[in-house]
């Protein structure tokens, strides 16, 4: 039998490995453990054809990588906070958000719980660090706002230290951007029951279970004490200059277009010139004679066709 790779065009199958990567996404998203198949029903539909949700999400993730061009000629600094219930969906889009861009300038910030030095600092500097320099893009994947939420809720912060919060919050954000930093801030929002199923979903596979804290099951058991404190959350940190921007996450793929879609247009960016490029012709050396390297130097061929 012959590899039907071996008469397809170079270019489709260099385009088709360019897919695959959000393609296996794609499949790890559709494994349903036998224990769940049940709960399906109860469960809205995807809203979104498949072909139509690849076609966007490829154009938008092409339009990121010109975003990003922008921000680095224009020397912006944009911070992009991710916040909202535990399996809501933030890890999928800031997945997708850095799947195709350059990773030396859009990283991704993801803070442990503080050490013992850390909670002795004011309150902020654990953060700082991570803030970008002109021509970097920074998305925090939780951030200060954890004072507002499972601090708060579990306990882990006094009312006085969440009411310091509160005061110092907007003027630190203030600050923020009168320094010229751009402040983007998300709130993922899914209803009581899908999050159940997406919990459930973590117990059942087990490739999902790293996923399930215990802090994320005492969000199931405290839904309503973590419903009031993003109210008051939203009441007390919505400011003009760096407000909120909700999003509906029950659906996990228009939640990542959404997402996508309006932070490209939180910046009015355009083309950047650029030399065109030409790939230089290769120096050969007669006298140069590659070496045999051993075997044993090399991975083993479990899967290609020296193992058939």
């Amino acid at each position: 039998m012959t590899d039907a790779t071996e008469d397809r065009p170079w270019l489709d199958l260099e385009l088709e490995d360019d897919f695959d990567e959000e393609l296996e996404q794609e499949i790890d998203d559709a494994r349903i453990p036998a224990e769940l198949r049940a709960l399906l029903g109860k469960r809205q539909k995807a809203t979104i054809d498949r072909g139509v949700y690849f076609r966007e999400l490829l154009r938008l993730q092409s339009e990121l990588v010109k975003l990003q061009d922008w921000v680095s000629h224009k020397g912006l600094k944009l911070v992009v906070l991710f916040e909202g219930r535990d399996s809501a969906g933030k890890g999928g889009v800031i997945k997708r958000i850095t799947q195709r861009v350059n990773p030396r300038s859009c990283r991704v910030v993801a803070l442990p719980a503080p050490n013992d030095r850390e909670k002795t600092q004011w309150y902020f500097q654990r953060y700082v660090p991570h803030l970008p320099a002109a021509g970097e893009i920074v998305l925090f994947d939780r951030s200060w706002y954890n004072r507002a939420g499972v601090e708060r809720v579990m306990g882990f912060a006094s009312e006085q230290q969440v009411e310091e919060f509160f005061r110092d919050v907007p003027e630190f954000e203030r600050m923020l951007v009168r320094s010229g930093v751009v402040l983007v801030k998300y709130w993922f929002s899914i209803t009581d029951e899908e999050q159940q199923f997406r919990f459930l979903m973590r117990i059942h596979d087990p490739i999902k279970q790293w996923k399930l804290s215990p802090m994320d099951l005492q969000s199931r058991v405290r839904w309503e004490q973590y419903t009031k404190a993003k109210e008051a959350m939203f009441e007390r940190t919505n400011i003009p200059e760096a407000p909120w921007t909700i999003v509906e996450g029950n659906d996990k793929k228009l939640a990542r277009l959404n997402c996508i879609a309006h932070l490209l247009s939180v910046i009015p960016y355009g083309e950047v010139p650029h030399e065109p490029v030409v790939l230089p012709e290769r120096v050969f050396n007669p006298d140069y004679e590659r070496a045999t390297l051993p075997r044993e130097l090399y991975v083993p061929d479990v899967y290609g066709p020296k193992a058939r």
